[in-house]
């Protein structure tokens, strides 16, 4: 259901601070899927890497970033990009030192404030977080309503959720108590596969441990994701019939139906 006039956007980050587990694929991807039911979607590359920028196109040598705007620079709405129908602003490699620059006092409000004048205008902002648990992610947590996590179905991606979920907690406590952990969200997933069932069997104790859940939804691999994104489009654009693709807007459905 659409927002009401003069309702805020809902935020969603997704995060997990092992690397390689599909957190810059969900976001894009959940992204676009809720363009496509018709939303307003605004996403943010908040990961020095620049992954989701690349792939959706983005200007990240002359344009305003992300970098720009939490320097106060420029104002939100000049940083903001369109691209595979969604709106998008880009990142950059100087965040990489985020964390020895931005030093002042508040400086884990400096998203939520960065965002606040575009919240009127979208009815999701989707945050792609970096690879730990630092000054970008925490800036993530800070304006989040709603988080995901992404991770392979395989033991090493189990390992630090339980940090991961510590961390939203202190952040719950200090400073966003609105924030709801939705769920654990298994990626490349094969349910043929021993292995891959013993994950699931793993990951849903580990849920049920920090209060949360694994989805309904598992996202199998398939090589039209890596494909899409060296074209800089959406799964949905570049292959609407593959298995992915169908996972991930059955993923946006239960979202949906859960009232996000």
């Amino acid at each position: 259901m659409k927002k009401g006039v003069g309702a805020l956007a809902r935020v969603i980050t997704v995060t997990n601070q092992k690397g390689g587990v599909g957190k810059t694929t969900t976001t894009l991807a959940v992204g676009a899927g809720l363009m496509k039911k018709g939303f307003r979607v605004l996403v943010v590359d908040l990961d020095p890497q620049a992954n989701l920028s690349f792939s959706l196109g983005g200007d990240m040598e002359e344009a305003p970033t992300v970098y720009e705007l939490l320097k106060r620079e420029i104002r939100p709405q000049y940083a903001v990009q369109r691209g595979n129908g969604v709106d998008f602003i880009t990142s950059n490699i100087l965040l990489s030192g985020a964390e020895l620059e931005f030093t002042q006092l508040g400086r884990e409000f400096l998203l939520k404030r960065m965002l606040l004048p575009l919240m009127g205008k979208y009815d999701y902002i989707i945050i792609d977080t970096p690879p730990a648990l630092g000054f970008l992610t925490v800036n993530a947590f800070a304006c989040a309503d709603y988080v995901i996590i992404p991770m392979l179905a395989d033991i090493f991606s189990l390992q630090g959720i339980a940090q991961l979920s510590d961390t939203i907690e202190r952040m719950r406590a200090y400073c966003n108590s609105q924030i709801e952990v939705g769920g654990i969200l298994l990626c490349k997933y094969d349910g043929r596969k021993v292995l891959s069932k013993r994950i699931l069997e793993t990951a849903t104790m580990v849920a049920e441990q920090i209060g949360t859940k694994v989805y309904r939804c598992k996202i199998r691999n398939s090589i039209a994701i890596p494909e899409s994104q060296t074209n800089q489009t959406s799964i949905f654009e570049y292959a609407r019939s593959s298995e992915a693709a169908r996972d991930y807007m059955s993923f946006v459905a239960e979202l949906l139906e859960e009232g996000i």
